[in-house]
């Protein structure tokens, strides 16, 4: 054995030893619960004595010893929060019992992309810690279109969107991977969470093991998972015969969408959608827009075989303002007609409408880009063979958007239904 083995092995011998160095505030605590343990033996001792005086003395040694040792291992623990939860000392009892709570949630797929999707997120994540967010990557505009374009990534931010939605970490961190550069310059109109994802995929040289790495720093409470690892593009046949390539294009154009398929025709979905598919319990479709968010992932080889094979409940939440040169006119019926009529997903159990009126104000703002309130028509709904849920389920505030906490409570209570229902029927 050579010089260098013998002092590394040594080094290992004494690293315990470490501990014991000035400053590291465990000592003074390990002898004082020494010290208890101490106690305890010797008043075991005197419990065994011949007189009720010594049974005495025996019982308050043992009841000191005890405190002390429970004081001193405070003291040791609290020294290690200090050092890996800094400033959160008194969260530790909410952050232990959050974790071990949401671990035990329903295990739910997500299937979608846009905002819609990260607003669901949000408010699902008070719930569960079983989110498999299944996000796609046909988006073409923006900063992700240019990242796309100029290094030959996958758009990445419908997938940072997500990221933030689940993320557990500080605010600070949410709110720098959504800082977007406003200043003149080579980054203006792109994103920090976008540059981050793009160098992390150089780095790591795979887009999906980037995203994962990135999940870790921001802490989600889930997971974020591209729907496929191909660059793909959206084709959309329109009513009068005639075709729009590209996302940006299929969303600008002003004529309505008969069908919607990729580029290219089979594209391999990741080994990772399929499976949170596969093992989930809730399978969840939207919101977001219906041919260029939601039904990308559903046209990618493997994703509807999977959901049409599988026994857990679907859930189909409709958009609460329609989309010019999407869905024009659309009623909450024409959009699952849609969905089902351009993939083959399977029966879908529930749909989620909003019955509420926006204010007046909104309307008036939305008329003028020519999207308006999707007609709740339930009794079409029901027709088709799907239970109905109508509820308030809008932030109505600034823009008109799903609320992430109504939203997500009537999610919980569908499936808590639909499971007690289940065991009775058994």
């Amino acid at each position: 054995m050579d010089r260098k083995r013998i002092v590394l092995k040594i080094r290992n011998i004494l690293k315990p030893l470490k501990w014991f160095y000035p400053g590291m505030k465990v000592k003074r605590w390990l002898l004082l619960s020494f010290i208890g343990v101490i106690l305890i033996v010797a008043g075991g001792q005197f419990l065994s004595g011949p007189t009720a005086v010594f049974r005495m003395v025996g019982i308050i040694y043992m009841f000191f010893g005890i405190a002390i040792i429970f004081f001193g291992v405070r003291r040791i623990v609290a020294s290690f929060i200090t050092i890996f939860l800094p400033r959160r000392e008194q969260e530790l009892v909410d952050i232990v019992y959050q974790k071990r709570h949401l671990s035990k949630g329903y295990r739910i797929a997500v299937i979608g992309g846009g905002t819609g999707l990260s607003v669901l997120l949000h408010g699902l994540k008070r719930y569960t810690s079983n989110i498999s967010a299944i996000v796609t990557v046909a988006d073409e505009g923006g900063s992700s279109g240019k990242l796309r374009e100029d290094f030959g990534i996958l758009p990445p931010g419908d997938i940072r969107n997500c990221l933030v939605a689940l993320a557990d970490t500080e605010p600070l961190m949410s709110d720098l991977f959504q800082y977007r550069f406003s200043e003149s310059s080579a980054l203006k109109g792109h994103s920090f969470g976008n540059i981050f994802l793009l160098a992390m995929s150089k780095v790591t040289k795979d887009f999906e093991e980037a995203v994962k790495e990135s999940s870790k720093i921001l802490a989600i409470r889930g997971e974020v998972i591209p729907s496929t690892l191909e660059r793909i593009r959206l084709i959309a046949e329109l009513e009068d015969g005639s075709k729009e390539l590209g996302e940006t294009h299929i969303s600008k154009s002003p004529k309505p969408i008969k069908r919607i398929s990729l580029i290219p025709a089979r594209c391999a979905a990741t080994n990772s959608a399929i499976e949170a598919i596969k093992t989930a319990e809730v399978i969840i479709f939207g919101p977001g827009s219906l041919y260029t968010s939601i039904m990308p992932n559903l046209l990618v080889d493997g994703i509807c075989e999977s959901i049409s094979e599988s026994g857990a409940i679907k859930i189909y939440i409709c958009n609460v303002m329609t989309q010019p040169g999407e869905t024009d006119n659309y009623s909450a019926s024409d959009h699952i007609k849609a969905l089902l009529s351009n993939t083959k997903i399977g029966p879908i159990d529930y749909a989620i409408v909003n019955n509420a009126t926006p204010p007046q104000e909104l309307l008036s703002k939305y008329g003028r880009q020519k999207a308006y309130p999707v007609k709740p028509d339930t009794d079409n709904i029901k027709s088709i063979g799907i239970t109905a849920v109508e509820d308030n389920v809008i932030d109505a505030r600034d823009y008109v958007r799903h609320n992430p906490y109504r939203l997500a409570k009537v999610i919980v209570d569908i499936i808590s239904i639909a499971k007690t229902e289940a065991v009775h029927e058994s």
